[in-house]
């Protein structure tokens, strides 16, 4: 376990606790023959400018250069930023991973008569195409979703102009992750006894959960006073992400941001403005736990530093990272013995970096790279590291099976769902935990954990969703999105989420500046959507036979060869409607009766 350790330079770690990242590229080298090699694909690509139209030969032999280009982009972007995640100081690697977003840009102009091209052959001709060439039915539904877009693609020289910008609207994201990961340092904070304990991005949330009050107090004091020190850069930078995005929604004669983010994935945008309102129907539960939260801690008021801390004393539960394995495959057994094959060759073929080390990307995630997936985590031994352990496994093996199953064209799912998996691992291992723990205490722990992912994802990441909405029609209509606006803001949806019996401290006014997610464009809707799909999910694989889990496994190797509503469907949800959230809410009243019950 890794708790109150001193953070190790990323040469001290073993090498089993990294991930196999040589599986790319055997060196830094390799990489870059790699790269000089790739950088033909501009040429080849343009060769074909004004020839789409052509012969259904030509338009086949594009579409699968098309894919050989992003087979090739995947191993070098993933390399790239795999390497500069390990340790965001390393100068080299940031220039590699900007290598890569140059190359991309340049891949970008001189394919960009793609799509206006694709979009002006005719109907007839194109299904002339098809009868000749059989072959180019593989591309049919890629094809489709390109020519509906008609109203939004623009001239073969303002799509070069377009994609020439490229590079600079990654600014922001880019910036924000040097300033997050890279720059910032937090003060020590001090305990009851007086010693010190390091804060960064891996060691807050486990200081969160102390006993120790003072300590909490002192670590989120810490925290916050370097993200107040740079709230107007912090402001600047979001604010540039808003104008970027505007720019390009606008550019492309969309209503709204919301509009062009959410029409790349086939979503409609009234399942967005559903979740907020269901939710805002809903808020009573949520408030109700607030007060039971401060109640069973036996405080006059509750701070948003008391959020984490166990609310069940005397149970502590820590893990090595080999029982954290052991607990994630007895877990997820029920998703059947295919699916345990590909957790074990994760575990066991280099798919994780485990531990935190200095200058490592804070958090956790996966990124399903063709040769097998890279899951990042910074694991400190809590029960949270576990929950994390199955999240982003659920995300590679989610990535593993549309990268197996279908078409490079249709391997990549989209964001909609991605949350689904990994949360309906979640899920099931809150049910496996719950199962076999008889002890009263121990179970009321699980379930205020249980409770825990309720509130931080259903209701959290919508409270960020509407946060977002706001910030981009601020941009809309052309307000200053300024450190004073945002965290007025930021604090008044607290004030509205928590209820009252929460203290809304000051600080937590500017924990917008450290949400790495408000840089991805409309992406946080999709933790809460994915929650409440991924709670119906697990239930069905748990109580029905194994068509449950087979209509599941059959979601999971879909990538996006449909819409994701429509895969949703064919795994038994249906999130066109209200109906999983206000199921997901129900659940979340019922677990609230059972704590209050088991700690009468």
């Amino acid at each position: 376990m890794q708790q109150n350790h001193t953070i190790r330079a990323r040469s001290e770690v073993d090498s089993q606790d990294k991930w196999a990242i040589n599986d790319i590229f055997a060196t830094d080298d390799a990489w870059r023959a790699e790269l000089a090699r790739a950088k033909s694909y501009t040429q080849q690509a343009a060769c074909y400018r004004g020839r789409l139209s052509e012969s259904g030969k030509t338009l086949l032999e594009f579409l699968e250069l098309d894919d050989e280009i992003s087979l090739a982009v995947d191993a070098l972007a993933n390399y790239a930023q795999r390497r500069s995640d390990e340790d965001t100081r390393v100068a080299a690697y940031q220039e590699m991973t900007a290598q890569v977003t140059r190359f991309v840009v340049e891949l970008q102009s001189a394919t960009a008569f793609e799509t206006p091209e694709l979009m002006a052959i005719d109907e007839g001709v194109l299904e002339q195409f098809y009868q000749e060439v059989p072959e180019l039915e593989r591309y049919r539904l890629s094809l489709n979703r390109i020519r509906r877009r008609r109203a939004h693609v623009l001239s073969d020289k303002e799509e070069a102009l377009l994609a020439a910008a490229g590079e600079m609207a990654q600014s922001p994201d880019e910036i924000f992750s040097m300033l997050n990961d890279a720059d910032m340092r937090f003060d020590d904070a001090t305990d009851a006894e007086g010693k010190q304990h390091p804060v960064t991005h891996g060691t807050y949330i486990p200081l969160m959960q102390s006993a120790d009050r003072v300590l909490r107090k002192a670590a989120f004091e810490s925290l916050y006073r370097e993200y107040e020190q740079f709230r107007n850069t912090s402001a600047a930078v979001l604010a540039s992400q808003m104008k970027q995005l505007l720019f390009f929604a606008q550019t492309r004669h969309y209503a709204t941001t919301l509009d062009a983010a959410l029409d790349g994935t086939e979503v409609p945008v009234e399942i967005y403005h559903n979740l907020i309102e269901t939710v805002h129907q809903n808020m009573a539960p949520m408030h109700r736990y607030v007060g039971l939260r401060r109640r069973l801690l036996g405080l006059d008021g509750l701070h948003m530093y008391d959020l984490f801390v166990p609310v069940v004393k005397d149970v502590e539960m820590t893990f090595t990272f080999e029982q954290a394995k052991e607990l994630a495959l007895k877990a997820l057994a029920p998703l059947g013995k295919e699916y345990g094959a590909i957790l074990r060759e994760g575990f066991n073929k280099g798919w994780i970096d485990v531990y935190e080390n200095q200058g490592k990307r804070s958090g956790a995630y996966s990124s399903g790279a063709r040769v097998h997936p890279f899951v990042l985590l910074n694991f400190n031994g809590t029960l949270d590291d576990v929950f994390t352990l199955v999240h982003e496994m659920g995300h590679a093996i989610h990535s593993y099976l549309s990268n197996k199953t279908q078409p490079t064209v249709y391997s990549d799912y989209v964001i909609f769902v991605a949350e689904v998996a990994s949360t309906c691992n979640e899920a099931l291992l809150m049910q496996h935990l719950l199962s076999v723990t008889k002890d009263q205490r121990t179970r009321a722990y699980l379930i205020n954990h249980f409770l825990e992912q309720f509130r931080g994802t259903l209701y959290r990441q919508t409270m960020f969703a509407e946060f977002e909405l706001a910030v981009n029609e601020m941009a809309q209509r052309g307000e200053g999105i300024t450190a004073d606006a945002l965290c007025a803001l930021y604090r008044k949806l607290n004030v509205q989420y928590y209820g009252p019996d929460m203290i809304v401290d000051e600080q937590i006014a500017v924990e917008w500046a450290r949400i790495p997610h408000f840089y991805y464009n409309y992406y946080v809707y999709q933790y809460a959507t994915g929650y409440a799909a991924a709670i119906a999910l697990s239930t069905r694989i748990l109580q029905e036979d194994e068509s449950g889990v087979k209509d599941y496994l059959h979601f999971l190797s879909g990538g996006c060869s449909t819409d994701p509503i429509t895969l949703l469907r064919g795994a038994g949800v249906d999130m066109s409607t209200p109906t999983p959230i206000s199921d997901a809410i129900m659940l979340f009243n019922q677990l609230l009766d059972e704590m209050e019950s088991l700690l009468a």
